[in-house]
């Protein structure tokens, strides 16, 4: 930390403390004069006010009225001396104590601020972080650097069971695919057993010649396995070499799963966690429920939503969980009051995670508001209530069945 931003620092803790100081002050001379001095004068007008009754009913002579007012007019004086004195005296010790509260107040967060924070971090705008992030992505290591720092880390075979077995006949169709350099279906089977015995910058280059005498047309599974193995041979570590497999990947199919995994991977490498959260979102939907990053995305989304300023974010159910299928339903029909439930559950679930992250329209709340009744989730039912009349507050007929939900529910009485 510079001497200008301790410099900077303290000032603001100055200037903090001066208006809390001043706060504190003004507080305590109004509440003094509120509570001393304005209750002894009403005493005394009332005294002021009974001797001018008592001379107009002729009670006592005006002589001595006139020497009764001036005794107390004298005394009204005395008051307001003694009064400005009391607020220095009478206020000094609550004051006192509110000003060691201030101090204390300061001190306490000085020192919350070095134990949390970063004092010698300076501050970063959003723009500028976004430029760094681009920095940092457009001069990470190529694909070559990348696999040779992750090969010096790991280096030596992969052991498995059968890999004597394996290792000559990969050999032989080495050899043959020297012999027969437009066997696609060769070249291929070629990637995949170089990748099992942990060869992968010679599965990438098996890879790269199917999908060269592809041609035009290359299935996008393809691409999508050149960049499965790109990436085992750098560790999970996203090139530039894999990004521009990615984009062109992504070109033919928007949603296509591994380019979406890859893509949050690289932005969450280059200090983008919020694109990962966009991307690993769509990601959660579109995946298969046997997907091997499904784990990792959902034990991150969560984070991601947080760090993206997404708090209300909430993690669906695994897809399997989703909703019922025919065979789903057609097996419900043997099920146990309690598996039955368990699945209504599951869908409910499900439905308020989509209601939460996407909004939805007010059958779908009013749905969810039934089914919460059901499973007699009653408090829950009651927040998730308030939130849908919140959101349909201007529209009538939307809350009119909103209402008629939670009636059925047992949320309102009748």
């Amino acid at each position: 930390m510079t001497f200008g931003q301790i410099a900077g620092f303290g000032l603001v803790l100055l200037m903090v403390g001066v208006v809390l100081w001043r706060a504190v002050l003004r507080a305590g001379k109004e509440a003094d004069a509120a509570n001393g001095q304005e209750r002894a004068m009403r005493v005394y007008r009332d005294q002021l006010a009974e001797i001018d009754r008592d001379l107009a009913r002729g009670i006592i002579p005006a002589d001595e009225a006139e020497r009764t007012k001036l005794e107390v007019q004298r005394r009204i004086l005395e008051l307001d001396r003694d009064a400005r004195g009391d607020v220095q005296a009478a206020g000094s010790g609550p004051r006192m104590v509110a000003l060691g509260t201030v101090a204390a107040t300061l001190v306490l967060g000085v020192g919350v601020y070095f134990w949390v924070g970063v004092p010698s971090y300076s501050d970063m705008p959003l723009v500028e972080r976004y430029a760094q992030a681009q920095e940092v992505r457009a001069n990470r290591p190529n694909q070559a650097a990348l696999e040779a720092s992750y090969a010096e880390a790991f280096p030596g075979p992969f052991d498995f069971q059968g890999r004597d077995q394996l290792e000559p006949m990969v050999e032989q169709l080495r050899a043959a695919m020297v012999q027969r350099p437009e066997d696609v279906t060769g070249f291929r089977l070629l990637a995949q057993n170089e990748a099992r015995l942990g060869n992968f910058r010679a599965a990438v280059e098996a890879q790269l010649r199917v999908i060269d005498l592809s041609g035009d047309r290359v299935p996008v599974e393809e691409l999508a396995y050149l960049l499965d193995l790109m990436a085992l041979a750098t560790g999970g570590i996203v090139s530039p070499e894999q990004e521009a497999v990615i984009e062109r990947i992504l070109r033919s199919d928007p949603e296509n799963p591994i380019a979406l995994y890859y893509s949050g991977r690289l932005y969450a490498q280059t200090g983008r966690p919020d694109l990962t959260f966009r991307l690993w979102r769509r990601l959660h939907d579109v995946s298969a429920p046997d997907a091997p990053w499904l784990e990792e995305i959902r034990a991150a989304l969560p984070e991601l939503a947080q760090i993206s300023g997404a708090p209300r974010y909430q993690l669906p159910p695994p897809p399997a969980a989703r909703g019922p299928s025919a065979a789903d339903i057609e097996a419900a029909q043997d099920m146990t009051p309690e598996q039955r439930q368990q699945m209504i559950a599951g869908m409910v679930d499900g439905l308020l995670a989509r209601l939460a992250n996407e909004g939805g329209p007010p059958q779908d709340w009013a749905q969810l508001l039934r089914a919460m009744g059901v499973l007699d989730r009653r408090e829950q039912a009651s927040a998730i209530l308030q939130e849908a009349r919140t959101i349909f507050a201007a529209d009538a007929a939307a809350l009119a069945l909103i209402n008629d939900a939670a009636r059925a529910a047992g949320l309102i009485a009748e």
